[in-house]
């Protein structure tokens, strides 16, 4: 089994790179933005707890995100392999992964990170943002805070997962062909 984790800033283009990522990798793509906004539509007890966090810019509390995760992941037992997006995005997220994964004799293959300057990257939410009725999306201060907390909070993972031999930068500007072949060169790695 290949579990993969994918991260980078907001608007780095974690989601369009999974599409095809899952796909050439016969991965099951989990974004946590995507289980957020399912949940936040249906308005589960989760999705409302995380809709109030979403809402300021600030990052849902792991212990929500975590329950979440654990529960798609468990509705897919004969996947060949996940690809988290978006997820982990704290020390204690990734820590609370790998002990997930260890109870089904699992464990995370890689990490890659794409990466991309933060005024392009405010540009192209600010864009998406006109279309896709997100809020966070439309609202440029929501948006440097989303970056001042992933900074905070999520930079350290590159040092977690350094450590372990599983972290790959990868340049996340250019053409979306471009961005896939730089991941695949890393991914075909493995």
């Amino acid at each position: 089994m290949i579990n993969i984790v994918l991260f980078g800033k907001p608007g780095a283009g974690k989601g369009t790179q999974a599409e095809f990522l899952k796909e050439k990798y016969n991965l099951m793509h989990l974004s946590t933005g995507d289980i957020f906004r399912f949940n936040i539509k249906n308005e589960t007890e989760l999705g409302k707890l995380a809709k109030t966090y979403m809402d300021k810019g600030d990052l849902v509390p792991d212990e929500v995100t975590i329950q979440m995760l654990q529960s798609e992941v468990d509705q897919n037992p004969t996947a060949a392999g996940f690809l988290f997006d978006g997820f982990p995005r704290t020390l204690a997220q990734a820590e609370a992964l790998d002990a997930f994964l260890a109870t089904k004799g699992q464990n995370i293959r890689a990490t890659v990170a794409l990466e991309a300057d933060d005024e392009i990257l405010v540009a192209r939410l600010l864009e998406r943002g006109k279309t896709s009725g997100r809020i966070d999306d439309q609202d440029e201060e929501k948006i440097r805070n989303r970056y001042q907390e992933y900074n905070e909070k999520t930079a350290p993972l590159m040092h977690y997962y350094r450590e372990q031999g599983k972290f790959f930068a990868v340049d996340g500007i250019g053409t979306i062909q471009e961005v896939t072949a730089r991941l695949s060169a890393v991914l075909d790695t493995f």
